[in-house]
């Protein structure tokens, strides 16, 4: 990128940071999705720095072309990303690193990390008091290691004023979106996400799983053929003594079963299968809530809305115009 050119734009300066073994896609999703929304109307230049300005050798081994040193970029910026490492440990000891995230924050007007970079955003003192989220395997470490943070262990990506984190991976690229229509609107978001052959947008509430993915993995038969028949036919009746009776077994034997084989109550699997089903009922299609809710095997509407609220922190309408918009619902 020629920066003689860039000084003359008037656009939004992105910096990402990177450094050695950091996660690739945490990089290369974020910079793709902001440089082809400047195909559509945006206006980002994006820089990558490092601790020392060398190239750094990431997750997969591949060389990361840098600008170079914090020290080129301009004094203030408009977003810093902050990709991770799997090794985290490793991250937060090195001083370099560190000091480099917390110097960038303080010129930057938002701050937001991808995957395991919320430790390095903790470890600069950034997430102190706010919510915050991390890939799925990591949150109870974060909360361990970080106890001033507020984990939040299933969104995509929470906003905390002017702090952002997102989840595992690929949810950099769902946050990236989501900073392109704060920053120019849903059309130019829309545009960039249909290019790159993606939803609009995963809402930031939503879950990172899928129910059956949610629940613990589990061997034992009887556990796995009602767990089997539920995922069938959502919609079908599956309260407790229902499918006792097809297992064989008490309705206590199998709530005991479920919850120690699964970690969930039967009710609440098939809470999650339902809204599971709804949401795809939503993404795909036009009927109204009222025959989503109905098809998806809720007793009403009502019924529906409160467990998307509870399940996704989000109503179904929300949900299906965040297909449309990558804007979490406003509370």
């Amino acid at each position: 990128m020629s920066r003689e050119g860039a000084a003359a734009r008037s656009g939004r300066e992105i910096v990402v940071v990177a450094f050695d073994r950091v996660q690739l896609l945490d990089v290369t999703g974020p910079v793709e999705v902001l440089t082809t929304a400047n195909g559509y109307g945006a206006d980002y230049r994006l820089w990558l720095v490092s601790p020392g300005g060398a190239d750094p050798r990431s997750s997969s081994g591949m060389r990361i072309g840098v600008d170079g040193p914090a020290s080129a970029l301009p004094p203030r910026v408009d977003t810093l990303i902050v990709p991770g490492r799997a090794d985290w440990r490793t991250a937060v000891a090195d001083p370099h690193l560190t000091g480099l995230v917390a110097g960038l924050a303080g010129r930057a007007r938002r701050i937001t990390s991808v995957c395991a970079g919320a430790f390095l955003l903790a470890a600069a003192g950034l997430l102190d008091g706010r919510r915050a989220v991390t890939h799925w395997q990591l949150t109870d470490e974060l909360a361990r290691w970080y106890p001033r943070v507020r984990v939040e262990p299933d969104p995509l990506f929470v906003r905390d004023g002017p702090v952002t984190t997102s989840a595992g991976v690929s949810a950099g690229i769902d946050l990236s979106l989501a900073l392109t229509e704060d920053d120019y609107g849903p059309d130019v978001a829309r545009a960039t996400a249909r290019f790159l052959v993606l939803h609009m947008a995963r809402p930031g509430g939503q879950s990172q799983f899928s129910a059956r993915v949610s629940a613990h993995p589990t061997r034992n038969a009887t556990v796995r053929d009602a767990m089997d028949a539920v995922t069938a036919d959502p919609a079908g009746p599956h309260d407790l003594g229902t499918l006792a009776r097809r297992a064989g077994v008490s309705p206590r034997h199998l709530a005991r079963l479920f919850r120690v084989e699964t970690g969930l109550t039967p009710g609440r699997y098939v809470e999650s299968v339902r809204v599971e089903a709804a949401r795809a009922l939503l993404e795909s299609g036009e009927d109204p809530v009222d025959t989503v809710a109905r098809r998806s095997g809720f007793g009403s509407a009502e019924s529906m809305r409160r467990s998307f609220r509870d399940h996704l922190s989000v109503t179904p309408s929300a949900y299906r115009s965040g297909f449309r918009t990558t804007a979490p619902e406003r509370s």
